[in-house]
């Protein structure tokens, strides 16, 4: 037998507004009272109807989550802190995978519009963004985070991607190192790391290396295919710089392969500090995304606009270097 609202107001001991009240998180409510309606909700695994709640034209308490690939650690791990977040603010997270496809991300787009979901945190390559303006005029609640977007008026939380490839690269240069590469793929937040990593090149006055090319994917086969070029070019670095772990892996991968030890005669930095870096031997040396707190903040800023029609706000984190096993000093030759 179906539970219903009036099941859970009987059980609460409160009147049926009461409970609608605290299902949609509106009127004063004592946190006690809140507490214990929402405990009988659970206890008796009642679940508002959200779509009857659309077309009332209220609140469905569901916001849509556009994540480019759910197989990239860094994705999944940021799409659960979302979630864990959504849940303390008492949302429900519907997530698609959109594999860096805009046609997908139109297509996930008009679906959840359709749903009547209440927002969306796009969390996606969206290099148009013509339908994200589309959301803005529709005055659809709207954010973006992992990559930032000066060039519309948008809810960002992002990291300062420029600044981590800058220190990044300087971190290597601080270990001896010239003639350092890099592995990226072509979306934003890697193409703004590849402009710290040139920058931090020419601020010590180092030659940006020539045979430079981005990945078609995010992944350690990728990672592997880039590195084996550096490898077999006539001047293979003595450093690589992956915008991200799993490009990191698959550059240890292929100098394992090529029979060149990490660190000795290579080291690696990634980018994003996933529980892939501490799997890895050697461990990989990463700038660390704040992840929880990126979680954290995104829903804060959804429930802003949600709930309170606030402004737009952009929170820029700064990423974190994370020192491990594969990055050291460089040997110059004739050294021991």
């Amino acid at each position: 037998m179906k539970v219903t609202i009036y099941d859970v107001a009987k059980k609460a001991g409160v009147s049926i507004a009461t409970v609608s009240k605290v299902i949609n998180n509106t009127g004063n409510i004592s946190e006690k009272t809140r507490k214990k309606v929402l405990g009988v909700t659970k206890k008796l695994d009642f679940h508002p109807n959200v779509m009857a709640s659309a077309l009332t034209g209220k609140k469905t308490k569901t916001i849509g989550l556009l994540i480019p690939d759910l197989a990239n650690p860094f994705f999944s791990e940021l799409a659960r802190n979302i979630e864990d977040s959504a849940t303390n603010w008492g949302y429900n997270l519907i997530m698609c995978s959109t594999d860096y496809s805009s046609e997908k991300e139109n297509k996930y787009l008009s679906l959840l519009k359709q749903k009547s979901v209440d927002g969306f945190i796009l969390a996606s390559g969206f290099e148009d963004l013509t339908k994200v303006q589309e959301l803005i005029e529709e005055n659809i609640p709207v954010s973006i985070i992992a990559r930032d977007s000066p060039m519309i008026p948008i809810n960002t939380v992002a990291i300062d991607d420029y600044m981590g490839g800058y220190q990044a690269t300087s971190y290597l240069i601080s270990l001896g190192h010239e003639n350092i590469g890099i592995i990226a793929l072509d979306v934003w937040s890697n193409r703004e790391r590849v402009r710290g990593y040139k920058q931090a090149l020419e601020d010590h006055r180092i030659k940006v290396p020539g045979n430079f090319e981005y990945a078609k994917e995010i992944s350690i086969v990728w990672g592997k295919k880039i590195t084996q070029n550096y490898l077999n070019s006539a001047n293979p670095p003595t450093a690589i710089f992956t915008c991200n772990d799993l490009l990191g892996i698959g550059a240890i991968h292929a100098a394992r392969e090529y029979g060149i030890s990490v660190p000795e005669q290579l080291s690696v930095i990634g980018f994003d500090d996933t529980m892939l870096a501490t799997l890895i031997a050697p461990t990989l040396t990463t700038m660390a995304q704040p992840i929880q707190i990126m979680g954290k903040e995104i829903m804060e800023l959804m429930v802003g606009m949600i709930e309170r029609n606030e402004t737009i706000k952009r929170v820029t984190l700064m990423p974190e270097l994370v020192r491990r096993e594969s990055t050291a000093k460089v040997v110059k030759k004739g050294n021991s």
